[in-house]
């Protein structure tokens, strides 16, 4: 592997338009509803997984994997402070975001609650697998949102690079406490599938109530152009599938997908979140 990312904390802020949040992809209002739906399980999923790696933050001795972790839960709360941002958007807009973030909240609760304290890191580690490598596809092929507004497409940007960042921070903690055992592979596998399973379990249901409140359901050239992003061309979905299967790979490591090169694109993702902060009269921090 020897690959060693360590990730930073950025203090942005997007200033999303609340006239555009339900219509802000070039294809229109379907397309933008999907990721606005994915968009629901971030702030709850993100404090699930700030818990899952702080719950065994003691057991890292690694000084470098100590820098990791503090950078990666600085992350993921800019992450749940931005789109949560987007949800109140949402709920203002006539989408019951309030009302579906807070089932995932529960069944999140449920989780932490009912299993034994590994399962929530390995949800966590297999959750971070999935947003990687949906993340990889998002920047592997920027026409999946080029030419829509251009401070949505600096949020998902923003969000895709940070995720790739520190992709290997909670694997690397999982590995710490499991090793490379027989039983740390069976669980992590494991919990990949069921992630996958209840996530587009959730998804789907919740993305057809988003478009039906905004009175899309019976638009059937938007849900063909919605089902092409995810599923054809570009494929969101579709190119995530060969990497989601390298997962169960017995010596896989998520830097196996090395994808470093996207990162040099942060600056250009920070200077869009500045331009938007200075049109605003507001700054970002540092």
């Amino acid at each position: 592997m020897g690959i060693s990312i360590l990730p930073i904390r950025r203090d942005l802020k997007f200033h999303l338009p609340a006239d555009k949040v339900t219509d802000w992809h070039k294809t229109g209002m379907h397309v933008s509803q999907f990721f606005n739906t994915m968009s629901l399980f971030f702030p709850v999923g993100e404090r699930f997984f700030i818990d899952a790696v702080r719950s065994y933050r003691d057991e890292v001795t690694d000084p470098e994997l100590k820098k990791a972790v503090t950078a990666f839960i600085g992350q993921e709360a800019m992450h749940g402070r931005e789109h949560e941002e987007l949800n109140e958007l949402l709920e203002a807009a006539g989408v019951p975001a309030m009302a579906q973030e807070k089932f995932v909240f529960k069944l999140l609760k449920t989780v932490e609650k009912v299993t034994p304290k590994i399962f929530p890191l390995a949800a966590t580690v297999a959750l971070e697998h999935l947003t990687a490598i949906l993340a990889d596809s998002l920047l592997r092929h920027p026409e999946t949102t080029e030419g829509s507004d251009e401070r949505f497409v600096a949020l998902w940007n923003w969000h895709a690079l940070e995720e790739t960042e520190h992709k290997a921070v909670a694997f690397d903690v999982y590995t710490k406490v499991m090793g490379k055992s027989l039983s740390g592979y069976v669980i992590r596998t494991s919990a990949l599938v069921l992630a996958t399973g209840i996530f587009l379990a959730i998804l789907y249901p919740y993305y057809i109530e988003n478009v039906r409140r905004k009175g899309g359901l019976f638009n059937l050239k938007g849900w063909v152009t919605s089902f092409q992003y995810q599923w054809g061309r570009p494929g969101t979905l579709r190119h995530a599938i060969k990497p989601w299967l390298d997962w169960f790979k017995p010596g896989f490591h998520p830097w196996d997908h090395d994808n470093r090169h996207f990162l040099a694109r942060m600056d250009e993702y920070l200077t869009v979140a500045e331009d938007n902060a200075m049109k605003h009269g507001k700054t970002n921090a540092a």
